[in-house]
């Protein structure tokens, strides 16, 4: 997945975090239909890595409250 800690302007429009929560929430959708055994490849910069899927459903999560906090920021705005 791509980065989510950007602080730039762009990246926190409103419209730019709601599908980067709703990329955020398919991806652990799928994550979650998968078998425990199954490899997975996460996205570090241009390069993807082999990892579990404990380690990417953590990732995604992370990432996932970090846009949802974003937002809730704007939103108090």
């Amino acid at each position: 997945m791509g980065d989510t800690t950007s602080s730039s302007n762009v990246s926190d429009s409103k419209p730019h975090l709601i599908k980067l929560i709703k990329s955020h929430e398919v991806a652990l959708a799928e994550l979650n239909s998968l078998s425990s055994s199954r490899p997975v490849f996460q996205k570090n910069g241009n390069i993807f890595f082999r990892t579990s899927i404990q380690k990417a459903t953590a990732f995604e999560q992370k990432h996932l409250d970090t846009a949802k906090s974003r937002l809730e920021k704007l939103n108090a705005y």
